[in-house]
């Protein structure tokens, strides 16, 4: 799969192309429909944002798409259930691995552009 990364902090982002995320106990991968990008995200890539993921990470907060794969252990969400999470990292990639009680279960009028907004 591919995905935007943070290689060195305050320089362009790299696509890479990455193993697919695989589901541990207590979470769910997503592939990733939209991912919502603002402030926070300008800051996690210059490093001067509060928290500092180890590099290489993939930045995007917001996310929304579709579950492909449930891990051990979570329960009231399934493959093929749109979803919307505030991931703090993840969502510029085709697929995230996520801890599923982030993840919101969205209704079938909403877009995934309004749910990685929202």
């Amino acid at each position: 799969m591919k995905a935007m990364q943070v290689t060195q902090y305050n320089t362009p982002l790299v696509l890479q192309k990455l193993d697919m995320p695989q589901a541990a106990r207590g979470e769910v991968v997503v592939q990733v429909a939209t991912c919502g990008l603002n402030f926070g995200d300008t800051l996690l890539v210059k490093g001067s944002y509060q928290e500092k993921p180890q590099l290489p990470f993939t930045p995007g907060m917001e996310l929304a798409g579709t579950i492909t794969a449930v891990g051990d252990g979570v329960t009231g969400i399934e493959v093929g259930q749109r979803v919307a999470a505030y991931s703090g990292v993840g969502g510029l990639a085709e697929f995230a691995a996520l801890r599923a009680d982030i993840c919101v279960s969205l209704p079938d009028d909403m877009s995934f552009e309004d749910a990685a907004a929202f």
